[in-house]
């Protein structure tokens, strides 16, 4: 295992370890996106095949369980519950119940970025050893979370976190201190090295191989409140890799042979990411729309622009140039995903899967399918 791990940290992507590809809320602000939807034909779209097809229809549809609560698509769920698994069938009511939009950037371009993100798996225990020593924290008994759009409407999805000081509330321990002192939370598993850690933040979910051969399957769960700054970008900073050489594996390989820097590395991200034990299950990791994401047909989104849950035509390659057409389920999202034509793939759990989101870096194209009776998304104004 060790070894494979290795062999894949070479592979992963310098655009997350620059940028941050987490899913909380403690990415660097991005510029707004705009969003343009431009008409098109069920024609326009690049043919599938069968399997694709109900493979990505029947993704989408497990999304169902959250969405038929959803005025825009609480009527198309009903009806899709009803379609068999029949890809004649599946077109057919495709095309009956929606319209397809292309999406555009500002500048109307039809072309935009697509990546791949997948579940790491990481060596641990569940008991401190001398080998794992480094501590997987749950969410702090003390950390107080305030939604500001309780208070402030146009806040919404902001949210500040402290911890109170007599009748101040004072912001949350930056990661540094935590490293350093620890905290007030429960410790769900413990890992060999402290750049896993690091990195599994990154992903914000994985899992914990044990000795014994069982695992433990780990989720994002909250966040210390501080900004995310990516240790890539700080290495580059401070002259010790250029940027094109940014890697999870040059980065591991620095900190082996730096291993007296590493929290000063370490400490120039001041985010920290806490998480809950989850199932272990057959399943995917639980995106942000909360279901279980599919490898190969589950994607990550700007919410800005595509409204979580939404159905999409995806129109890319592998890192090998091998075409990948298909409809994917919008079931997740991440602070490095923004943009107008824009979506991380998820590609499943392990090393396999790992080096292939890891070299996935592909230009693709993204249609929207939405109910015909439903109005468009509101498009967000720039601040």
């Amino acid at each position: 295992m060790k070894s494979a791990l290795r062999h894949l940290a070479w592979a992963l992507p310098a655009l997350a370890l620059l940028a941050g590809c987490n899913g909380g809320e403690n990415a660097k602000p991005e510029p707004h996106a705009i969003a343009t939807y431009a008409p098109a034909t069920w024609n326009d779209l690049p043919s599938v095949s069968d399997s694709d097809l109900r493979a990505g229809f029947q993704a989408w549809r497990n999304g169902c369980e959250k969405l038929k609560r959803d005025p825009v698509w609480a009527a198309t769920c009903e009806a899709a519950a009803k379609v068999p698994d029949n890809a004649m069938q599946i077109r057919a009511f495709l095309q009956q119940q929606l319209q397809v939009l292309g999406l555009r950037s500002a500048e109307n371009n039809a072309t935009g970025l697509i990546t791949g993100y997948y579940e790491p798996v990481y060596p641990g225990s569940l008991e401190r050893t001398d080998a794992a020593r480094v501590a997987v924290y749950g969410v702090p008994e003390d950390m107080i979370v305030v939604d500001l759009a309780s208070v402030y409407p146009e806040l919404k999805g902001k949210r500040l976190r402290g911890r109170l000081d007599g009748r101040v509330l004072k912001p949350y321990d930056t990661a540094e201190v935590i490293n350093r002192d620890g905290v007030k939370a429960p410790v769900l598993a413990w890992l060999t090295d402290p750049m896993d850690l690091q990195f599994l933040q990154i992903q914000g979910s994985g899992r914990i191989q044990l000795e014994d051969g069982r695992q433990v399957r780990l989720g994002y769960a909250d966040q210390n409140g501080h900004p995310y700054r990516p240790i890539g970008r700080w290495l580059v900073e401070q002259g010790q890799l250029k940027k094109e050489d940014v890697t999870m594996g040059s980065i591991h390989a620095w900190a082996q042979a730096n291993p007296q820097r590493v929290p000063e590395l370490l400490a120039s991200n001041p985010s920290y990411v806490f998480f809950s034990t989850r199932p272990d299950s057959n399943e995917g990791p639980r995106g942000s729309l909360n279901v279980p994401l599919t490898a190969g047909y589950s994607v990550a989104i700007d919410r800005k622009v595509i409204p979580l849950g939404s159905l999409l035509w995806l129109s890319t390659t592998r890192p090998d140039g091998s075409p990948v057409v298909r409809p994917v389920g919008a079931q997740d999202t991440g602070g490095a995903i923004t943009g107008e034509v824009r979506a991380d793939l998820f590609w499943g759990t392990g090393p396999e899967a790992g080096e292939l989101a890891g070299n996935m870096k592909q230009q693709g194209q993204i249609w929207m399918l939405w109910p015909k009776d439903k109005p468009l998304p509101e498009v967000p104004k720039v601040p």
